[in-house]
């Protein structure tokens, strides 16, 4: 169960998930079920993104442990259950597993995949503690698996660069919002987010800024693009973000911010399973098919 909580399993398990109904549904919409779900190429993509990202969580939790404690301090009691030893053996050997996978693939997979490594390292060693560079940097991690597959298939229709623009924007408020709850801890631990060096007052503004951004990408999906019965998501968004703008207005502590935050997660875990909306008689055309 640490290791688990270590490396953020259920988070791994969403990304994957995201990964293959992305492909189906978006990426390659003209290539048969069966071929899409047994494609080994892809697989191993997928396989590799999973254990970078659990490498990722791992060199993260290893660099934020005293953070964490301050923060969250039950979960991190249960992820020391887990030893710093183990934790760092476990790191090396997800990513050279990861790095060994994308040589299946080709020598581009491996240069992706070493390049999205260093990001990683870089972002949890240095940059996540600078604002609004660290939130960028973390908010481009965070959609790299993603972009892993959109090469493979090479699809760039723009509709696929707008969805991309609006998950970019949820994941930065998220972490402007993880932030706002992880005010105590940064300022201990001299991280230099926006609520330290600007104050909450900013952040609030910034992630305001951020919702009417997502407007943008949300009135495209809705009124130019064929997406399906997706657009009942969206529009679920824009009530949820409405709502999510007038609770932040009046949140004060780190309980109303970790709520906040669950919004917002549940805004992105629901997107991954509504993909499945944008066309649900190709589910059973190409079953059949």
């Amino acid at each position: 169960m640490s290791l688990f909580s270590v490396v953020r399993g259920y988070n791994i398990l969403i990304i994957v998930l995201a990964q293959y109904l992305t492909s189906i549904f978006i990426l390659a919409p003209h290539i048969r079920l069966r071929n899409v779900i047994l494609d080994p190429n892809l697989f191993v993509i997928v396989l590799a993104s999973a254990g970078v990202i659990a490498g990722g969580y791992i060199i993260n939790n290893f660099y934020d442990k005293e953070k964490d404690l301050i923060n969250r301090p039950q979960k991190t009691m249960l992820d020391r259950l887990v030893s710093q030893q183990t934790k760092l053996t476990g790191y090396f050997v997800l990513n050279f597993l990861s790095v060994v996978l994308a040589s299946y693939v080709s020598f581009r997979a491996v240069v992706f995949f070493s390049l999205y490594i260093f990001g990683i390292w870089l972002y949890s060693h240095k940059l996540k503690k600078f604002p609004i560079i660290g939130n960028m940097v973390a908010s481009i991690l965070a959609i790299t698996p993603f972009f892993a597959v959109f090469i493979y298939y090479k699809n760039f229709d723009h509709v696929i660069f707008v969805h991309a623009t609006f998950l970019f924007l949820i994941l930065m408020m998220r972490e402007m919002t993880k932030d706002l709850g992880n005010l105590k801890g940064d300022m201990a631990q001299n991280y230099k987010t926006v609520p330290v060096v600007y104050g909450e007052l900013t952040s609030k503004r910034i992630i305001t800024i951020l919702i009417l951004a997502a407007g943008v990408p949300i009135y495209f999906l809705l009124t130019v693009y064929e997406i399906g019965f997706m657009y009942l998501y969206f529009y679920v968004c824009l009530a949820l973000l409405s709502v999510f703008l007038i609770a932040l207005w009046f949140s004060k502590g780190k309980s109303h911010y970790v709520w906040l935050h669950n919004m917002l997660k549940f805004i992105i875990v629901a997107g991954t399973f509504s993909i499945v909306l944008i066309d649900l008689n190709m589910i059973l055309d190409r079953i059949l098919w």
